[in-house]
């Protein structure tokens, strides 16, 4: 059904909000009417941060997380391992790990999975740039912290076998997470525990 719209400036701006992950039309509406309602320099403020977030935000020439510099805070922070390294799939499971508590190593943010019917191939992801820091830092550890989906163990067997050579000890987080189950929506007890008991990889 056709929604009818007083304004074209309203219309457009619906569209821009309905345009994002889970925002229905309806919940679009709804937040653009609750910004028509605020103050013009909360709007203005809202924006801005929109337009800095896209400008300027950068990635981490190490890990690929996010970050405000080129290199994050956690690959220079002091107080991590150097020697260990999470192999994640995006910059959201970095967050949830972290909120565990349980984790003091490094990360590697591959940007995505090895997904056939998607299209998206080992040279669409950063792997490659995973297997050139394991000498260069000397990574004693590899944790696979990917989704138990088959697209996450078709991964994980792929980096399993770039990183054979290494000598790097690999090793993927329990099975505390469901099958099926995505790093990002796991509780963090379960997942700290599931990274506490980490077991070595196995083919």
């Amino acid at each position: 059904m056709n929604q009818n719209y007083p304004s074209v400036l309203l219309e457009q701006a619906v569209n821009q909000f309905s345009s994002l992950p889970g925002v229905g039309r309806k919940s679009a509406l709804r937040h653009v009417l609750w910004l028509l309602k605020q103050q013009e320099t909360d709007v203005d403020a809202f924006a801005d941060s929109l337009k800095r977030l896209r400008h300027e935000v950068r990635y981490c020439r190490v890990c690929h997380n996010i970050s405000d510099q080129e290199v994050c805070p956690i690959c220079s922070g002091m107080k991590r391992d150097k020697h260990t390294v999470c192999v994640v799939e995006n910059v959201q499971d970095v967050m949830q790990i972290e909120n565990t508590g349980q984790y003091l190593g490094l990360y590697h943010v591959l940007g995505g999975i090895i997904s056939p019917m998607d299209g998206i191939g080992p040279k669409d992801i950063e792997v490659d740039s995973l297997v050139e820091r394991i000498v260069p830092e000397a990574i004693q550890e590899v944790i696979l912290a990917l989704p138990t989906t088959m697209e996450g163990d078709t991964t994980n067997f792929y980096i399993y076998r770039r990183l054979q050579d290494t000598g790097v000890r690999v090793s993927q987080i329990a099975r505390g997470v469901a099958v099926g189950g995505e790093i990002e929506y796991t509780d963090e007890l379960t997942l700290g525990r599931s990274i506490v008991n980490r077991t070595e990889f196995k083919c």
